[in-house]
C-alpha cells in the first residue's frame, strides 16, 4: 500500500511553519494516542503514520529531501539523517512525544525533578488601616509553616545514614513500560520520584525531611499600598525536600474602610458640609489631610451644592515610583432643619426681597417649564 503524503496526513501544506506542523502533529498524537484507545489497531496506524510524517517534516534537512525526492529520499537508506532503513519508532517516536506531554514522562520531568519538591506557598491576610497604608509600617507576623528539620539536616534519614536506592526505578525516579512500538515513561510509585527510600527513618522527622513549627516574621509594608495589595516574599513559605528550594510567602492586604476619606488608586476624596449662609456668602475652612495635619480652602461667594476643590499631592504616595495623588473635596450644602422663630422670619424677609437674578438657575429652569406647558 502506498504511503500517504505527509503533508496530507498532518493536514499541512509545503508552506507551513514550523509551529504550524507541531500544533497538528500535536492535535493527531493526542486523539490516537495508543494509551486512549487501547486495543484500537487503526487508532496506532494513525499514530504511528503521523509520528513518521512529523519526524520527517520537523526536520530542515529531512524536509528539503522530503520536498525534493518525496518518500524516495528515504527508500534504501537513502537521503542521509531521514533514512527509515534502521529507523527505531520506540526511540524517536518516544523522544518526539516526550516533548509534548510531561504527564508520560520525558526528560522535561528529569530536568525538573527536583523542582517538583519545592515547598508550598503560603498566604497570609493582613489588615491595616488607611493612615498605615499612607506611611507604610513595619509588623511581626506569626503564622505555622514547616522548617527543614535540623537533625537528620532535610535528608529524612537518621543522623549516621543515607536514603538508599529505590529498588523499583533504581534511583531514576521514573520508570518506563513498553506498549508496541512506543515507551512509556513515568513517575515511580515507590518513591514518588525521589529515586530515594528512606531505611532508617529521622526520629524528629519521621523521614520527611521537615518539621512542622510555629514562625515570626518581620514583614515591611509599603507606603501607598491598596487594598487587595499582593507582596511576594521570596522563600519564605514551606520547606521544600530533597535540597528544593521553600516555596513563597503571599501577603494580601486588606485595607479598612475610613470614616472621612474614600480612596481612588492614588486619589482621596470626602464630602465638606457647609452652611446655606457660607455657600452665598462665601467663606474660609480648614479640612483634614490624611498626613494628619490640616488644609485651608476659600469658599468663593455663590459657590453652588456640590461645587469640588483639588488639592495637588495631598492623596496616597505612588506605590511604584515618587508623588502623591490628589486630595478631592466636595462641598455639600445642608439645608437648615428645626429652625426657630428669629430665623424664619429672616428667611422670609429674604425671600420677599430675592429676586431672579440672584437664582439664575431656577429662573431658567421655570422658563422651560413655562414653554413646555405653553406648547
Amino acid at each position: 500500500m502506498a504511503k500517504r503524503d505527509y503533508y496530507d496526513v498532518l493536514g499541512v501544506n509545503k508552506n507551513s511553519t514550523a509551529d504550524q506542523i507541531k500544533a497538528a502533529y500535536r492535535k493527531l498524537a493526542v486523539k490516537h494516542h495508543p494509551d486512549k484507545n487501547k486495543g484500537d489497531k487503526t487508532s496506532e496506524e494513525k499514530f504511528k503514520e503521523a509520528s513518521e510524517a512529523y519526524h520527517v517534516l520537523s526536520d530542515s534537512e529531512r524536509k528539503q529531501n522530503y520536498d525534493n525526492f518525496g518518500h524516495a529520499a528515504f527508500e534504501n537508506g537513502a537521503g542521509g539523517r531521514g533514512g527509515f532503513s534502521n529507523f527505531d519508532f520506540s526511540s524517536s517516536f518516544s523522544d518526539i512525544f516526550e516533548d509534548f506531554f510531561s504527564d508520560f514522562g520525558g526528560r522535561g520531568g528529569r530536568r525538573s525533578r527536583k523542582a517538583n519538591f519545592r515547598g508550598s506557598d503560603l498566604r497570609y491576610d493582613l489588615s491595616i488601616t488607611l493612615e498605615e497604608a499612607y506611611t507604610g509600617k513595619k509588623q511581626d507576623i506569626k503564622f505555622s509553616t514547616s522548617e527543614k528539620c535540623k537533625t537528620c539536616n532535610g535528608n529524612g534519614s537518621k543522623p549516621g545514614h543515607d536514603p538508599s536506592s529505590c529498588s523499583m526505578c533504581g534511583g531514576h525516579g521514573q520508570v518506563r513500560s513498553s506498549q508496541g512500538f512506543f515507551t512509556v515513561q513515568q513517575t515511580c510509585p515507590q518513591c514518588s520520584g525521589t529515586g530515594e527510600e528512606i531505611t532508617n527513618p529521622c526520629n524528629d522527622c519521621g523521614g520527611q525531611g521537615k518539621k512542622q513549627t510555629s514562625k515570626r516574621l518581620s514583614v515591611t509594608i509599603p507606603k501607598g499600598v491598596d487594598d487587595g495589595t499582593r507582596i511576594r516574599l521570596a522563600g519564605k513559605g514551606e520547606a521544600g525536600t530533597k535540597g528544593a528550594g521553600n516555596g513563597d510567602l503571599y501577603l494580601f492586604i486588606n485595607v479598612y474602610s475610613h470614616d472621612l476619606f474614600k480612596r481612588s488608586d492614588e486619589n482621596l476624596y470626602f464630602e465638606c458640609p457647609i452652611s446655606i449662609a457660607d455657600s452665598a456668602l462665601g467663606t474660609s475652612i480648614e479640612i483634614p489631610t490624611i498626613d494628619g495635619g490640616k488644609a485651608k480652602i476659600k469658599i468663593p461667594s455663590g459657590t453652588q451644592n456640590g461645587k469640588q476643590f483639588r488639592l495637588k499631592s495631598k492623596g496616597m504616595p505612588y506605590m511604584r515610583g515618587s508623588g502623591n495623588g490628589d486630595l478631592y473635596i466636595r462641598l455639600n450644602t445642608e439645608v437648615p432643619v428645626s429652625l426657630n422663630r428669629e430665623q424664619k422670619e429672616l428667611l422670609e424677609k429674604f425671600r420677599e426681597i430675592e429676586n431672579e437674578k440672584s437664582n439664575p438657575s431656577i429662573k431658567k429652569f421655570f422658563q422651560k417649564a413655562k414653554s413646555f406647558w405653553k406648547n
